[in-house]
C-alpha cells in the first residue's frame, strides 16, 4: 500500500516565484492554485464595455481609480494571503495607498466578476465569501447567460442581499455617485 502525501498548501511566496508567462493566469484561494483559463470573447466583449463607461465615470470624477483583469488583488496576511485576479475593479482615490507596483495589497471597494463556464461556482461562493471576510464595500457578478447583473453591499460582515438587474436595466450604485450604466448595451452579444 502506497502512502499517501498530505497536500501542503501554496504560500504567497510560492505564488510570487511562479513563472511570469502572460499566457496563463494564476488566483491563490485557501491555500489552493487555480490556472484561470483565457475568456471567452463575450467575456471579453462585456468587461471592455463595462471596464470604459466605469473608467470614464471615475476618472471624469476624480473618484479614483479603475483596473482590469490580470491584475493581482492581495488579500489577508502572512500565510494566509490569498490572490484573486478579479475581472475589473475599483479603488477609491482615498485609498489609493492600497495599489503597489506588484498588484492591489488589500480589498478595493469594487470587485466585479463575469461568470465564465469554469468560474462560476468559485466566483458566486469562495470568492464572495473570500471578499466579504476582506472588507469589499461592493461585488458585481454579470452572468452573460442570464444577462443579468447581481448587486452585493456590505452589510455587516457580508455582501448581501443581491440587487438582480436584468439586461433592460439601469444599474445605478451609491458607491459611485452619478453613474447609470445601461445593461443592454454591456449585455449585448
Amino acid at each position: 500500500m502506497t502512502a499517501s502525501r498530505p497536500r501542503i498548501p501554496y504560500t504567497y511566496e510560492d505564488y510570487r516565484t511562479l513563472p511570469e508567462d502572460m499566457s496563463r493566469r494564476y488566483e491563490l484561494l485557501h491555500g489552493e492554485l487555480y490556472m484561470v483559463p483565457a475568456p471567452t470573447t463575450r467575456h471579453q466583449r462585456i468587461s471592455r464595455r463595462l471596464v470604459t463607461i466605469l473608467d470614464r465615470h471615475v476618472t471624469d470624477h476624480g473618484l479614483g481609480e479603475v483596473f482590469d483583469a490580470p491584475v493581482d488583488v492581495i488579500l489577508g496576511d502572512g500565510k494566509e494571503r490569498e490572490v484573486a485576479q478579479p475581472d475589473i475593479l475599483f479603488i477609491a482615490q482615498a485609498r489609493s495607498e492600497i495599489i503597489k507596483l506588484h498588484g492591489i495589497e488589500g480589498a478595493p471597494d469594487l470587485v466585479v466578476e463575469i461568470l465564465s463556464e469554469g468560474s462560476a461556482e468559485r466566483d458566486r461562493g469562495y470568492k464572495r465569501t473570500l471578499y466579504a471576510r476582506s472588507g469589499v464595500s461592493e461585488y458585481w457578478i454579470v452572468d452573460p447567460d442570464a444577462r443579468t447583473v447581481e448587486v452585493y453591499v456590505r452589510s455587516g460582515e457580508d455582501l448581501a442581499g443581491a440587487t438582480i438587474f436584468p439586461a433592460g436595466a439601469t444599474l445605478t450604485t451609491a458607491l459611485l455617485p452619478a453613474l447609470a450604466i445601461a445593461l443592454a448595451e454591456i449585455l449585448a452579444d
